[in-house]
């Protein structure tokens, strides 16, 4: 039998010190033909082994980390490890050689660079905050040749390390934050695994969400395999913790467009606990409902509707952006008798400036919008 949703309605108010290895800087210059032994630095001191790899190896798909990491050609102080597993300065790394091409700039689609720079919400000495168009993988890997990194390493080569803090899936348009150097990229992990950092979306829900206040859902969600061994996450009382809280923004015929926030970065979070809860994400192919897309599709909708919509966070000094809603799902509102919101929403995409930064400089910034 399915668990229930676990819902509440919210009132509005390892070894260290391992001996011998070539440091990553080194690594970088040595051929990736042979077995390397690489001494984690103090600047990747807590850093995910499968980026650490992303790093070492050089611009090489995350299907490719993945595959070495799981048949254990890569150890950590001799044993196994898993693509999560938190490095520690002083470990030796064994990266295994790797069979790739040569590691040259990825040819990108024509115009894709100057459209990401005008999708530029805000940038400093440490960070750059992109809105990530729909369609555009963060990463490369799986048949794609390029993503939205390696675009954004190509508009910023003095740039010696660019990282993503978090993702977004690929058919997701939003806010994403990209880290300039390990220390940032360090800080922007434990701030987001800690929840602070506040992420809201804009997503089109099936049905209408029940009462005026908001709806938390705080199921555990869980990865498993569907019918074509693909893999699935699920909700239920067994996986890892997860809070996502739904509120409504407008209510539309058959359909809510909801703001979601969610404190957990889990795998499909809100397109699990949006099914689990009885209001599946219009345009979700895999945890959707055909009858509700097929409507949707009818008004134009040809993705999922989620939107990264705003990211609020204090980097020692507080930072807010918002991303637009972007044509195509406003286009769906006005279908659905929403225009105005419509109009509302993507009203912020009218005041960017240069390079896609607001007309006022934002502090960090000189008045052409650059650091």
């Amino acid at each position: 039998m399915r668990a229930k949703p676990n819902i509440t309605a919210l009132q509005m108010s390892s070894n260290r010190g391992a001996c011998c290895g070539t440091s990553r800087v080194q690594a970088l210059n040595t051929p990736k033909n042979e077995v390397r032994l690489l001494t984690v630095g103090p600047e990747d001191d807590g850093r995910r082994l499968d980026n650490y790899l992303g790093t070492v190896l050089g611009r090489v798909p995350k299907s490719l980390v993945y595959r070495i990491i799981r048949r254990g050609e890569v150890r950590v102080n001799g044993g196994r490890a898993k693509p999560d597993q938190r490095l520690a300065a002083g470990e030796v790394v064994r990266v295994p050689p790797v069979a790739t091409p040569e590691q040259v700039a990825p040819r990108l689609a024509a115009g894709l660079s100057d459209a990401i720079a005008e999708a530029i919400l805000y940038e400093d000495e440490r960070l750059i905050i992109v809105d990530k168009p729909p369609g555009l993988a963060v990463h490369a890997g799986s048949g794609l040749a390029f993503g939205l990194i390696d675009v954004l390493r190509k508009l910023r080569p003095a740039t010696p390390r660019l990282d993503l803090a978090h993702r977004l899936d690929r058919e997701t348009s939003g806010a994403i934050i990209a880290a300039k150097d390990p220390a940032t990229l360090r800080r922007l992990n434990a701030m987001l695994a800690d929840g602070d950092v506040e992420k809201e979306y804009l997503a089109l829900l099936a049905g209408r969400l029940p009462g005026k206040a908001p709806l938390e859902v705080t199921s555990a969600v869980a990865e498993g395999r569907d019918r074509r061994g693909e893999k699935h996450m699920m909700a239920g009382e067994h996986g890892r913790e997860a809070r996502t809280v739904f509120r409504t923004v407008q209510a539309l015929p058959g359909a809510t467009l909801a703001a979601v926030t969610l404190d957990t970065g889990r795998t499909h979070q809100i397109r699990v606990h949006a099914q689990d809860i009885g209001h599946p994400l219009g345009g979700d192919s895999k945890y959707g409902e055909d009858e509700f897309n097929a409507k949707l599709h009818a008004a134009g909708l040809r993705r999922q509707f989620l939107h990264a919509h705003r990211l609020r966070f204090r980097l020692d000094k507080p930072i807010s952006v918002v991303a637009p809603l972007p044509a195509d799902l406003r286009t769906v509102l006005a279908a659905l008798g929403a225009r105005a919101l419509a109009d509302e929403l993507g009203a912020h995409a009218a005041r960017r400036g240069r390079n896609g930064r607001a007309r006022a400089p934002l502090k960090g910034q000189n008045d052409r919008g650059e650091s």
